[in-house]
């Protein structure tokens, strides 16, 4: 399958990794990102940069979205220069935005009734694990979508699941990881800003609990940026404030309670109307009064 050309749109901290490991993986890449510079610097070491999705949409067998949610989504396709009208007959539009479920399976039957394939298909893993391949893809689309794009998908990542043969089941994984991601992250900053309203030592605190029955994946990584007083986003308190409202509604729709996950999003929208909107995720720990965080070294 290496004469497939594929294309990356969006090239942000995800994005910018799955490009490279498709470069890596001796396919030839097509990048776009509203951000010129960036697609230029990407195919300074390989690959070309597109003036618009519509470029980049009429050169790909399989294009890959990266972009932050539904709206850019809708853009990338149908707005000004999409690439919906510019894919040819057969191709593959994999989308990797965190969504609601219903509006995945929507745009399925809209790209499908223009003859083009879909894999609605989530992401997981950081920008480290994306640069080297080894992110987690929560996948479900039509078989056909699956024997022109599968050899791509696992291009760039270790885990590529199966959740099913039409979109939907990939986004429901996805918001369903995202609950639990975001509550982990809330309760880590509860709780190292607990130990610091109570004099222990952060770093101390950090040592116990990373080694300790009450550590998690989001306590030990995103509280080492509260240690070091770093707020540079990786993932924003904005993003949570946005997937923790599709968690939400997805839940509302058939009238199932999530108490954690709406406390959890009370947090950080508070987070995001204090100012710390485009800060890390981490910064939801500054909502707590009378704390002294620490400083950046």
């Amino acid at each position: 399958m290496m004469n497939l050309v594929a294309g990356v749109i969006g090239l942000g901290a995800m994005g910018g990794g799955m490009a490279a490991s498709l470069r890596r993986a001796g396919y030839p890449v097509q990048v776009f990102d509203v951000r010129g510079e960036m697609a230029a610097a990407f195919a300074q070491d390989g690959g070309t940069a597109c003036a618009s999705p519509a470029e980049l949409g009429a050169a790909c067998d399989v294009v890959v979205s990266v972009v932050i949610n539904a709206a850019q989504t809708e853009t990338v396709l149908f707005g000004p220069g999409g690439c919906a009208a510019a894919m040819r007959p057969g191709s593959v539009f994999v989308m990797c935005s965190t969504v609601d479920p219903n509006g995945s399976m929507a745009l399925e039957k809209r790209l499908n009734d223009l003859g083009l394939l879909y894999i609605d298909a989530p992401i997981s893993g950081g920008a480290a694990k994306a640069a080297s391949g080894e992110m987690t893809m929560m996948t479900s689309g039509a078989p056909a979508a699956y024997a022109k794009a599968e050899a791509v998908l696992h291009a760039m990542a270790a885990k590529v699941y199966k959740l099913g043969d039409a979109a939907g089941a990939g986004s429901k994984v996805k918001v369903i990881n995202q609950l639990l991601a975001g509550v982990h992250i809330a309760a880590a900053a509860e709780a190292m800003a607990l130990g610091l309203r109570e004099g222990v030592d952060p770093a101390a605190l950090y040592e116990v609990i990373t080694h300790s029955a009450g550590n998690s994946w989001m306590f030990e990584n995103r509280m080492a940026h509260v240690l070091a007083g770093d707020y540079t986003p990786l993932s924003a308190v904005d993003i949570f404030v946005k997937d923790l409202g599709i968690v939400l509604d997805m839940a509302r729709a058939s009238k199932f309670p999530l108490p954690l996950s709406s406390t959890a999003h009370q947090m950080f929208m508070q987070a995001s109307t204090a100012g710390f909107a485009k800060e890390d995720d981490s910064a939801v720990i500054k909502i707590f009064p009378g704390i002294e965080l620490p400083k950046t070294p």
